[in-house]
């Protein structure tokens, strides 16, 4: 099945309600866990990026898990900030968690470095996936210092395009049938706008991130995962 992309910003105030409020624990949560997988017993300290951090629930779910972290979310649609700003405020986390505008490339995010990047369903927003693999390349702390000797955890999860059509209606049907419709919409076109494993292996190659690896965790979800 072709790649159809779909927007890169959710900006519109009812799809960000949409999102703020939906139950997206099993999934977030998820992604915690496979994180902690990745890395068991290594303490996640420092300053965090959380690229495309809409509504900041995993932002929020990262700072509960690891709290000697402070996070930094960024994200392009002033609507999604405006739910996580608020859902930061009430989790009590103002002080450790920041959230940003910023449209990627930005320069002057690239020339910031943090100790862990971290993203969600960010890639198949973006028209040219090379900007989240040159941003993270750039945003890594890459030194062999003593307190950074293990390098820099980086964990990306994202869906994966499925085989065809038919498939698309069955993961719609199965995952959020009982959703508001405009999740059911974005849902549906996400996954034709998402990259298969080879796809996203040949941008890393083309990146310079060999040392990543992608691997399938679901009928729906890839991750990408590694340290620089």
């Amino acid at each position: 099945m072709q790649r159809i992309p779909e927007p890169d910003l959710m900006d519109d105030d009812v799809q960000a309600r949409a999102y703020a409020e939906a139950d997206f624990s099993e999934p977030h949560e998820n992604f915690i866990a496979l994180f902690k997988q990745q890395w068991p017993g290594r303490d996640i300290t420092g300053c965090v990026l959380d690229l495309g951090c809409g509504s900041a629930d995993i932002s929020i779910r990262f700072a509960h898990v690891f709290s000697d972290c402070i996070i930094e979310g960024i994200d392009g649609a002033d609507a999604m900030l405006a739910y996580g700003v608020r859902a930061v405020s009430e989790a009590g986390l103002s002080k450790r968690i920041d959230l940003t505008h910023c449209y990627l490339p930005d320069k002057v995010l690239m020339q910031q470095t943090y100790d862990v990047v971290i993203s969600n369903s960010l890639l198949h927003h973006l028209k040219d996936p090379m900007t989240l693999w040159q941003t993270i390349r750039s945003c890594a702390k890459q030194n062999s210092n003593a307190d950074n000797k293990a390098g820099t955890p980086v964990f990306v999860m994202d869906l994966m395009r499925p085989e065809n059509e038919a498939e698309v209606l069955r993961l719609v049907k199965q995952y959020v049938a009982n959703e508001p419709e405009v999740l059911r919409h974005d849902f549906h076109h996400s996954l034709f706008a998402a990259y298969r494993i080879d796809e996203v292996r040949a941008q890393l190659d083309t990146a310079g991130l060999n040392g990543l690896k992608v691997e399938a965790i679901s009928d729906r979800h890839l991750i990408i995962a590694g340290v620089l």
